[in-house]
């Protein structure tokens, strides 16, 4: 069978519950990730995800800001429960789909100054990834595990559109690139959108509200991930070669989200 996986960083679930459903009904995923729904979960417009065909639904939800969602076709088992957010913040939930365990994420951006000492949600930000890291070290590599969501930082050089301007830039800072690095590593994980695309392919999933035209300024930041456990490596590359993508027209739609949705598609 095949299993589609998505990520999207939706900016309120409320506002955009048209749009959600109207991708749904164009790209059909099995399982839809997302963050920033910006309401607490009995404010969750849970009929409209029964209507669409996502009936099974895991929300971690907070009044007005932050908040993660799992939608899918399949029904739902529990996950662990990850203790991974010092502040207490509605930004992780976990399903497990069809055998595959899912962790929705959606981790601090970390403000505007990249010093740990001055910005406390810099501070924040890198204890998020440092207690992620450590509890991946923990798993079983052969297990299969996806990390999705918003992950606030843009990995590589070819993952923001100047490399060298944004390396002062909180998002693509070295230390922030080294925290994505070390979690990487935890339980060499894949990355499977930029195996996708190759490198020095530029890749963007988040593009500021601030240009008229995103796609002329093109000042774009890949923040929203995809990240598979080797167990699943067969699975991504079932059908010959990975299949996952940027949906970056969706960007185009009235009123969009500044992210685009990210999607995987496996074959279990």
């Amino acid at each position: 069978m095949r299993l589609r996986i998505c990520t999207w960083n939706v900016n309120s679930v409320r506002l955009r519950a048209e749009q959600v459903a109207r991708f749904v009904a164009e790209q059909g995923p099995d399982v839809l990730c997302l963050q920033e729904i910006k309401c607490q979960a009995a404010e969750f417009p849970t009929k409209a995800f029964v209507d669409m065909g996502l009936p099974h639904i895991r929300i971690a939800g907070q009044k007005g800001w932050h908040g993660v969602a799992i939608a899918s076709r399949l029904p739902i088992e529990d996950a662990p429960v990850l203790d991974v957010c010092r502040e207490g913040h509605a930004r992780a939930v976990g399903a497990i789909i069809a055998g595959v365990e899912v962790q929705n994420f959606y981790i601090p951006a970390g403000g505007e100054e990249p010093d740990r000492a001055l910005n406390p949600k810099f501070d924040h930000k890198l204890d998020f990834y440092a207690r992620l890291t450590t509890e991946m070290a923990k798993r079983d590599r052969r297990a299969p595990l996806i990390l999705a969501g918003d992950l606030n930082v843009a990995p590589g050089e070819h993952d923001v559109w100047n490399h060298k301007f944004m390396s002062k830039v909180v998002s693509h800072t070295p230390v922030e690139v080294e925290a994505f690095g070390n979690l990487m590593k935890s339980l060499d994980f894949i990355d499977i959108v930029r195996e996708s695309v190759p490198d020095p392919s530029k890749l963007f999933s988040w593009w500021s509200y601030r240009a008229a035209d995103f796609r002329a300024s093109n000042r774009g930041l890949r923040l929203d991930h995809l990240l598979l456990s080797p167990g699943l490596r067969e699975a991504a590359w079932r059908q010959g070669a990975p299949a996952a993508r940027v949906h970056d027209t969706v960007r185009e739609w009235a009123r969009p989200s500044d992210h685009a949705p990210v999607s995987v598609d496996l074959g279990l």
